[in-house]
């Protein structure tokens, strides 16, 4: 018996994107390829101090992925699972670069699952080329002085620039 596509199969990628990088996009490009409609959820978290704020996130992601029509940027604070529920996704996608970031991953799938049953974690890696990229590691660079050329996008480029430059 054939198995028929469903159709609208919505995914949520959540993260802080505190910087978004090279990496990330490259799970949102191979993501909107696979899913009918894929949502970058950036998380507020109270507790972080980020670099950029939420509002500059939702616009250099927003810039980035403009040319994918599949694609949209939202916010959401508390339960990924609720946000999920509350969007209608289906799926939540996840990038792994190493073998530690699998542990944790699991981990959140595994009491996501418990949560909601009918929210399924799909694991995604990114291109090997970015497999060592981190938001961390990118604004270390910056910070430094160094240039995060080739890491992240030229917009997010030119705002680490920028950031650092007036400190």
């Amino acid at each position: 018996m054939k198995k028929e596509k469903r159709q609208g199969l919505k995914a949520v990628y959540p993260g802080t994107f505190d910087p978004v990088t090279n990496g990330h996009i490259d799970i949102i490009e191979r993501g909107s390829v696979i899913f009918d409609e894929v949502i970058v959820a950036i998380l507020k978290n109270p507790e972080k101090e980020p670099l950029f704020s939420v509002r500059e996130r939702v616009e250099m992601i927003s810039h980035t992925v403009s040319a994918l029509p599949n694609v949209s940027v939202d916010t959401f604070d508390g339960l990924l699972v609720d946000y999920a529920e509350k969007v209608g996704a289906q799926v939540i996608m996840r990038g792994l670069r190493a073998i530690s970031d699998f542990e944790y991953e699991l981990q959140m799938a595994m009491m996501n699952r418990r949560l909601r049953k009918t929210i399924e974690t799909v694991f995604m890696m990114p291109n090997e080329t970015y497999s060592y990229v981190s938001s961390k590691l990118v604004k270390e660079i910056a910070r430094l002085g160094g240039t995060p050329a080739g890491l992240v996008p030229l917009e997010v480029e030119k705002k680490l620039r920028d950031r650092f430059e007036n400190e």
